[in-house]
């Protein structure tokens, strides 16, 4: 893996534009930690912005959470023009395990312009690959098992050519042929929200300066780790200010001692 302070140095030297079209509910999180590592957020979401903000950024993150017509537009959009000017982009796919009009939306999007990275909880990455799957809700599913939702986020990024990142008490990052396992974190992270699409909005910045396998997985072990530097902290408030801290100001040295991943390769399990 490359180190995270020269990605972050990158970042900070390029200063690249990440355009995001996100929900309301993290939105502010998300900006504050794509500028924690040194890009620049730009929030835009109407329709008849979505191509020129697109054009001039350098990665693009789409998340489905409080999904609207206007979100809907604007996505297929970015994304078509993403596509067309090489610009890597990361769609979340927050809600497709428990409402099928996102599950549908997401996939298509998919297919007609090809994520960089799609990201989701265990739940929303197995319920793309299997349409018989279902929950209730955005949160995890206890009964789903490691082997099962990494066999679907493999599986999936084969049937669409792309890097997989299925979140959850271990992170999963797979091509479809090699499956990296990372287990650093802490269930704190989720006692405040919008730490899933901050985990996206990171990966998005991470795209601009790396390639997207490399990106999810410095996503996964950067909040990983600086959610267990702050797991101490006496509540939930304090909580969020240390992990956005942690985000800005973690280095390598910080970091290697607490890394723990495994790396699979598929063809060989």
């Amino acid at each position: 893996m490359t180190s995270l302070n020269e990605i972050r140095g990158r970042l900070t030297e390029l200063s690249p534009l990440i355009h995001c079209i996100t929900n309301p509910i993290s939105i502010n999180q998300c900006a504050n930690a794509i500028l924690a590592v040194g890009a620049r957020p730009m929030m835009a979401e109407h329709p008849d912005e979505a191509a020129a903000i697109t054009r001039s950024a350098g990665a693009l993150m789409l998340n489905l959470g409080n999904f609207t017509d206007v979100h809907a537009k604007s996505m297929v959009i970015s994304a078509a023009t993403a596509k067309e000017h090489g610009i890597p982009f990361i769609l979340d796919v927050c809600g497709a395990a428990c409402l099928p009009n996102r599950r549908e939306y997401a996939l298509n999007l998919a297919k007609q312009s090809t994520p960089t990275v799609i990201k989701g909880n265990r739940p929303e990455i197995t319920a793309l690959y299997d349409n018989g799957y279902s929950t209730s809700g955005v949160d995890g599913d206890s009964s789903l098992s490691l082997e099962k939702s990494d066999a679907a986020a493999a599986a999936l990024a084969k049937k669409l050519g792309c890097i997989v990142l299925a979140s959850g008490a271990a992170d999963t990052v797979t091509d479809g042929t090699r499956l990296t396992h990372l287990y650093n974190g802490t269930p704190r992270l989720g006692s405040i929200t919008g730490t899933g699409c901050m985990q996206g909005a990171l990966c998005a910045a991470f795209l601009a300066v790396c390639g997207g396998y490399e990106a999810a997985v410095c996503a996964c072990v950067l909040q990983g780790i600086c959610g267990e530097l702050c797991e101490d902290t006496k509540g939930s408030g304090s909580f969020a200010a240390a992990l956005m801290d942690g985000i800005s100001t973690v280095t390598d040295d910080d970091i290697i001692p607490r890394l723990r991943m495994e790396e699979i390769n598929i063809e060989d399990a």
